[in-house]
Protein backbone atom coordinates (compact mmCIF):
# COMPACT_ATOMS: atom_id res chain seq x y z
CA UNK A 1 0.00 0.00 0.00
CA UNK A 2 1.83 3.08 -1.32
CA UNK A 3 0.14 6.77 0.39
CA UNK A 4 0.82 11.05 -0.24
CA UNK A 5 0.37 12.51 2.90
CA UNK A 6 -1.95 16.13 3.16
CA UNK A 7 -1.44 18.83 5.44
CA UNK A 8 0.94 16.29 7.08
CA UNK A 9 2.46 18.82 9.86
CA UNK A 10 5.60 17.47 11.27
CA UNK A 11 5.02 13.73 10.51
CA UNK A 12 2.89 11.95 13.12
CA UNK A 13 0.45 10.50 10.65
CA UNK A 14 2.89 9.90 8.35
CA UNK A 15 5.83 8.04 10.69
CA UNK A 16 2.39 6.25 12.35
CA UNK A 17 1.73 4.49 9.03
CA UNK A 18 5.20 4.00 8.14
CA UNK A 19 5.49 1.93 10.91
CA UNK A 20 2.47 -0.29 10.17
CA UNK A 21 3.79 -0.65 6.78
CA UNK A 22 2.53 1.57 4.71
CA UNK A 23 4.89 3.23 1.98
CA UNK A 24 5.07 7.10 2.20
CA UNK A 25 5.52 8.38 -1.13
CA UNK A 26 5.47 12.25 -0.94
CA UNK A 27 3.79 14.56 1.65
CA UNK A 28 2.27 17.79 1.47
CA UNK A 29 2.11 21.05 4.11
CA UNK A 30 1.66 24.88 3.95
CA UNK A 31 3.55 25.82 7.27
CA UNK A 32 7.09 26.10 6.09
CA UNK A 33 8.22 25.43 9.92
CA UNK A 34 6.74 21.99 10.15
CA UNK A 35 8.07 21.19 6.58
CA UNK A 36 11.25 21.75 7.72
CA UNK A 37 11.13 19.65 10.55
CA UNK A 38 9.45 16.96 7.96
CA UNK A 39 11.96 16.59 6.07
CA UNK A 40 14.92 16.19 8.36
CA UNK A 41 13.16 13.43 9.39
CA UNK A 42 11.62 11.64 6.35
CA UNK A 43 13.59 10.10 3.33
CA UNK A 44 10.55 10.87 0.29
CA UNK A 45 9.80 14.51 -0.54
CA UNK A 46 7.51 16.92 1.46
CA UNK A 47 6.11 19.86 -0.69
CA UNK A 48 5.44 23.10 0.84
CA UNK A 49 2.09 23.79 -0.95
CA UNK A 50 -0.92 25.46 -0.68
CA UNK A 51 -3.64 22.68 -0.31
CA UNK A 52 -6.49 25.19 -1.23
CA UNK A 53 -4.95 25.43 -4.88
CA UNK A 54 -6.95 21.82 -5.44
CA UNK A 55 -5.68 21.54 -9.34
CA UNK A 56 -1.86 22.00 -8.66
CA UNK A 57 -2.31 19.12 -5.12
CA UNK A 58 -3.76 17.28 -7.58
CA UNK A 59 -1.10 17.49 -10.18
CA UNK A 60 1.68 16.76 -7.65
CA UNK A 61 -0.51 13.77 -6.25
CA UNK A 62 -1.01 12.14 -9.39
CA UNK A 63 2.83 12.24 -10.01
CA UNK A 64 3.22 9.72 -7.21
CA UNK A 65 -0.06 7.02 -8.15
CA UNK A 66 -0.94 6.70 -4.76
CA UNK A 67 -3.15 3.97 -3.52
CA UNK A 68 -4.48 6.02 -0.12
CA UNK A 69 -4.73 9.52 0.76
CA UNK A 70 -4.58 10.55 4.05
CA UNK A 71 -4.50 14.11 6.16
CA UNK A 72 -5.69 16.08 8.96
CA UNK A 73 -6.98 18.96 7.97
CA UNK A 74 -6.40 22.33 10.36
CA UNK A 75 -8.89 21.77 12.95
CA UNK A 76 -9.25 25.11 15.24
CA UNK A 77 -11.96 25.93 14.03
CA UNK A 78 -13.68 22.69 15.07
CA UNK A 79 -11.55 22.92 18.24
CA UNK A 80 -12.60 22.62 22.05
CA UNK A 81 -9.42 24.97 22.54
CA UNK A 82 -10.37 27.38 19.77
CA UNK A 83 -13.23 29.97 18.88
CA UNK A 84 -15.06 27.10 17.14
CA UNK A 85 -16.17 29.62 14.29
CA UNK A 86 -16.33 27.95 11.07
CA UNK A 87 -16.69 30.83 9.29
CA UNK A 88 -12.95 31.83 9.55
CA UNK A 89 -12.11 30.10 6.92
CA UNK A 90 -9.90 26.97 8.37
CA UNK A 91 -12.80 24.41 8.18
CA UNK A 92 -12.80 24.98 4.75
CA UNK A 93 -9.34 23.00 4.25
CA UNK A 94 -12.04 20.21 5.54
CA UNK A 95 -14.03 20.78 2.08
CA UNK A 96 -10.60 20.70 0.23
CA UNK A 97 -9.41 17.17 1.29
CA UNK A 98 -12.76 16.06 0.27
CA UNK A 99 -12.87 17.36 -3.24
CA UNK A 100 -9.58 16.38 -3.52
CA UNK A 101 -10.13 12.58 -2.42
CA UNK A 102 -13.13 12.75 -4.89
CA UNK A 103 -11.12 14.27 -7.71
CA UNK A 104 -8.13 11.81 -7.29
CA UNK A 105 -10.66 8.56 -6.28
CA UNK A 106 -7.50 6.96 -4.18
CA UNK A 107 -8.60 3.33 -3.21
CA UNK A 108 -8.27 4.59 0.36
CA UNK A 109 -8.42 7.64 1.96
CA UNK A 110 -7.89 8.30 5.80
CA UNK A 111 -8.81 12.02 7.15
CA UNK A 112 -8.48 12.52 10.80
CA UNK A 113 -10.02 15.09 12.92
CA UNK A 114 -10.82 16.61 16.59
CA UNK A 115 -13.78 15.18 18.46
CA UNK A 116 -15.87 18.33 17.71
CA UNK A 117 -16.42 17.80 14.11
CA UNK A 118 -19.13 15.60 14.48
CA UNK A 119 -21.33 18.97 15.83
CA UNK A 120 -20.24 20.12 12.50
CA UNK A 121 -22.78 20.29 9.49
CA UNK A 122 -19.33 20.40 7.35
CA UNK A 123 -19.37 16.87 8.13
CA UNK A 124 -22.05 15.57 6.82
CA UNK A 125 -22.15 17.34 3.95
CA UNK A 126 -18.97 15.99 3.10
CA UNK A 127 -19.81 12.63 4.20
CA UNK A 128 -22.93 12.56 1.95
CA UNK A 129 -20.31 14.18 -0.43
CA UNK A 130 -17.86 10.65 0.25
CA UNK A 131 -21.06 8.80 -0.49
CA UNK A 132 -21.38 9.76 -3.46
CA UNK A 133 -18.22 9.73 -5.21
CA UNK A 134 -18.37 5.88 -4.47
CA UNK A 135 -17.04 5.08 -1.15
CA UNK A 136 -17.48 3.02 1.92
CA UNK A 137 -17.16 4.66 4.97
CA UNK A 138 -15.96 3.84 8.57
CA UNK A 139 -16.33 6.58 11.13
CA UNK A 140 -15.77 6.66 14.36
CA UNK A 141 -13.77 7.98 17.59
CA UNK A 142 -10.67 6.73 18.97
CA UNK A 143 -9.20 8.08 22.42
CA UNK A 144 -5.92 7.49 22.28
CA UNK A 145 -5.01 6.10 25.48
CA UNK A 146 -6.46 2.92 24.10
CA UNK A 147 -4.43 2.41 21.29
CA UNK A 148 -0.84 2.63 22.60
CA UNK A 149 -0.39 6.30 23.41
CA UNK A 150 -0.21 7.68 27.34
CA UNK A 151 -2.75 10.45 26.22
CA UNK A 152 -6.24 10.62 26.74
CA UNK A 153 -6.67 12.64 23.73
CA UNK A 154 -10.19 11.88 21.62
CA UNK A 155 -10.16 11.92 17.82
CA UNK A 156 -12.10 11.55 14.95
CA UNK A 157 -11.09 9.21 12.36
CA UNK A 158 -13.22 8.83 8.46
CA UNK A 159 -11.59 5.85 6.65
CA UNK A 160 -13.24 5.60 3.02
CA UNK A 161 -12.73 2.31 0.60
CA UNK A 162 -13.53 3.27 -2.57
CA UNK A 163 -16.85 0.88 -4.07
CA UNK A 164 -16.74 -0.76 -0.26
CA UNK A 165 -19.17 -1.17 2.13
CA UNK A 166 -20.05 1.64 5.17
CA UNK A 167 -18.46 0.24 8.57
CA UNK A 168 -16.67 -2.75 7.50
CA UNK A 169 -13.37 -1.76 9.70
CA UNK A 170 -15.43 -0.90 13.03
CA UNK A 171 -15.35 -4.04 14.02
CA UNK A 172 -11.86 -4.45 14.07
CA UNK A 173 -10.91 -1.14 15.73
CA UNK A 174 -13.42 -1.94 18.55
CA UNK A 175 -11.43 -5.63 19.00
CA UNK A 176 -8.01 -4.22 18.81
CA UNK A 177 -8.29 -1.70 21.54
CA UNK A 178 -6.63 -2.25 24.76
CA UNK A 179 -8.71 -3.29 28.20
CA UNK A 180 -7.52 -0.76 29.77
CA UNK A 181 -5.87 2.95 29.32
CA UNK A 182 -1.97 3.60 28.89
CA UNK A 183 -0.25 5.89 31.64
CA UNK A 184 2.83 7.69 30.93
CA UNK A 185 4.46 5.02 33.93
CA UNK A 186 3.38 2.39 31.26
CA UNK A 187 5.03 3.76 28.39
CA UNK A 188 7.93 5.79 29.56
CA UNK A 189 8.77 4.34 32.98
CA UNK A 190 10.42 6.32 35.42
CA UNK A 191 12.84 7.99 32.22
CA UNK A 192 11.10 11.32 32.82
CA UNK A 193 12.36 11.24 36.28
CA UNK A 194 9.17 12.55 38.36
CA UNK A 195 5.87 11.83 39.57
CA UNK A 196 3.54 15.03 39.15
CA UNK A 197 3.77 17.34 36.34
CA UNK A 198 2.11 20.53 35.33
CA UNK A 199 -0.21 21.17 32.18
CA UNK A 200 -2.13 24.69 32.04
CA UNK A 201 -5.48 24.24 32.22
CA UNK A 202 -7.94 26.33 30.44
CA UNK A 203 -9.43 27.85 32.61
CA UNK A 204 -8.50 27.45 36.65
CA UNK A 205 -11.88 25.56 37.20
CA UNK A 206 -10.55 22.62 36.21
CA UNK A 207 -7.11 20.92 37.86
CA UNK A 208 -3.26 21.50 35.95
CA UNK A 209 -1.21 18.87 38.17
CA UNK A 210 -1.09 15.43 37.10
CA UNK A 211 0.20 12.34 37.51
CA UNK A 212 2.49 9.99 35.61
CA UNK A 213 0.40 7.33 36.84
CA UNK A 214 -2.54 8.04 34.55
CA UNK A 215 -2.80 8.99 30.91
CA UNK A 216 -1.98 12.65 30.13
CA UNK A 217 -4.32 14.73 29.00
CA UNK A 218 -4.50 16.29 25.52
CA UNK A 219 -1.09 17.75 24.63
CA UNK A 220 -1.79 21.17 23.30
CA UNK A 221 0.13 23.50 20.86
CA UNK A 222 0.91 26.03 24.19
CA UNK A 223 2.97 24.77 26.91
CA UNK A 224 2.80 27.55 30.29
CA UNK A 225 5.16 27.27 33.47
CA UNK A 226 3.37 27.06 36.30
CA UNK A 227 1.82 30.45 37.48
CA UNK A 228 3.08 32.05 40.36
CA UNK A 229 -0.31 32.79 41.98
CA UNK A 230 -1.29 29.05 41.29
CA UNK A 231 -3.61 27.25 43.75
CA UNK A 232 -3.91 23.70 43.90
CA UNK A 233 -7.17 22.51 42.61
CA UNK A 234 -9.32 20.11 44.28
CA UNK A 235 -8.92 17.39 41.60
CA UNK A 236 -5.03 18.34 41.74
CA UNK A 237 -3.48 14.90 43.39
CA UNK A 238 -2.97 15.09 47.08
CA UNK A 239 0.42 13.93 47.47
CA UNK A 240 1.98 16.57 44.66
CA UNK A 241 3.99 19.35 46.72
CA UNK A 242 3.14 22.62 44.46
CA UNK A 243 6.88 23.53 44.61
CA UNK A 244 8.21 20.28 42.86
CA UNK A 245 5.62 20.70 40.20
CA UNK A 246 7.18 21.63 36.43
CA UNK A 247 5.34 21.26 33.01
CA UNK A 248 6.86 19.08 30.71
CA UNK A 249 9.89 19.91 28.37
CA UNK A 250 8.95 20.44 24.91
CA UNK A 251 10.99 17.06 23.74
CA UNK A 252 9.05 15.42 26.81
CA UNK A 253 5.67 16.71 25.33
CA UNK A 254 6.88 14.74 21.88
CA UNK A 255 7.32 11.39 23.87
CA UNK A 256 3.92 11.71 25.19
CA UNK A 257 3.01 12.50 21.70
CA UNK A 258 4.49 8.96 20.64
CA UNK A 259 7.61 10.55 18.52
CA UNK A 260 10.05 8.34 19.00
CA UNK A 261 13.69 9.53 21.00
CA UNK A 262 15.46 9.60 17.70
CA UNK A 263 12.86 12.08 15.80
CA UNK A 264 15.04 15.38 15.24
CA UNK A 265 12.72 18.08 16.34
CA UNK A 266 14.65 21.24 15.01
CA UNK A 267 13.02 25.35 15.16
CA UNK A 268 11.99 27.92 17.96
CA UNK A 269 9.80 26.60 20.92
CA UNK A 270 7.12 28.56 20.31
CA UNK A 271 7.02 26.60 16.54
CA UNK A 272 7.77 23.15 18.02
CA UNK A 273 5.35 23.18 20.65
CA UNK A 274 2.66 24.47 18.22
CA UNK A 275 3.42 21.83 15.60
CA UNK A 276 4.01 18.95 18.46
CA UNK A 277 0.39 20.02 19.59
CA UNK A 278 -0.53 19.71 16.10
CA UNK A 279 0.30 16.13 15.22
CA UNK A 280 -1.62 13.07 15.16
CA UNK A 281 -0.02 10.93 17.90
CA UNK A 282 2.65 8.34 15.83
CA UNK A 283 1.48 5.04 17.94
CA UNK A 284 -2.64 6.05 16.70
CA UNK A 285 -1.29 6.40 13.68
CA UNK A 286 0.18 3.12 13.51
CA UNK A 287 -3.31 1.54 15.18
CA UNK A 288 -5.27 2.91 12.52
CA UNK A 289 -2.90 2.32 9.17
CA UNK A 290 -2.83 -1.51 11.31
CA UNK A 291 -6.24 -1.42 11.32
CA UNK A 292 -6.76 -1.41 7.72
CA UNK A 293 -4.32 -3.64 6.76
CA UNK A 294 -5.91 -6.17 8.99
CA UNK A 295 -8.78 -5.47 7.26
CA UNK A 296 -7.16 -6.46 4.00
CA UNK A 297 -5.40 -9.37 5.00
CA UNK A 298 -8.95 -11.02 6.28
CA UNK A 299 -10.54 -9.69 2.84
CA UNK A 300 -7.95 -11.11 0.74
CA UNK A 301 -7.04 -14.43 2.93
CA UNK A 302 -9.89 -15.73 5.17
CA UNK A 303 -12.89 -13.94 3.94
CA UNK A 304 -14.17 -13.39 7.19
CA UNK A 305 -16.15 -10.03 6.37
CA UNK A 306 -19.25 -11.29 6.68
CA UNK A 307 -21.59 -9.93 3.76
CA UNK A 308 -24.23 -8.70 6.24
CA UNK A 309 -22.88 -7.93 9.34
CA UNK A 310 -24.73 -5.72 11.72
CA UNK A 311 -22.58 -3.11 10.92
CA UNK A 312 -23.22 -2.82 7.04
CA UNK A 313 -25.47 0.22 7.25
CA UNK A 314 -24.49 3.75 6.45
CA UNK A 315 -23.28 5.57 9.13
CA UNK A 316 -26.15 7.76 9.91
CA UNK A 317 -27.75 4.29 11.13
CA UNK A 318 -25.26 2.77 13.57
CA UNK A 319 -27.23 1.33 16.87
CA UNK A 320 -25.76 2.83 19.94
CA UNK A 321 -26.15 -0.53 21.27
CA UNK A 322 -24.02 -2.20 18.83
CA UNK A 323 -21.14 -1.14 20.63
CA UNK A 324 -20.20 -3.80 23.82
CA UNK A 325 -17.02 -1.74 25.03
CA UNK A 326 -16.95 2.04 26.78
CA UNK A 327 -17.63 4.68 25.22
CA UNK A 328 -14.81 6.48 25.89
CA UNK A 329 -12.77 3.94 24.05
CA UNK A 330 -14.22 4.01 20.74
CA UNK A 331 -17.45 5.99 19.98
CA UNK A 332 -19.74 6.30 16.64
CA UNK A 333 -20.50 9.92 15.53
CA UNK A 334 -23.71 9.52 13.66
Amino acid sequence: MKCVDLFSGCGGLSLGFYNAGIEILASLDNWDKAVEVYKNNFKHPCHLYDLTDEEGTLKIIRNYSPEMIIGGPPCQDFSSAGKRDETLGRADLTYHFANIVGSYKPKWFVMENVERIRKSHILKEISEQLINYGYGLSSFILNASYCGVPQARNRFFMIGELAGKHNQLNKIYLKNLSDKSMTIRDYLGESLNLEFYYRHPRNYSRRGIFSIDEPSPTVRGVNRPVPSGYNKHSGDPGRAILKKVRPLTTIERSYIQTFPKTFNFNGTKTNLEQMIGNAVPVKLAEFVASGILEYLKHKQDENIIEENSLFDKIPFEIPSTALHRSKRQLNHTF
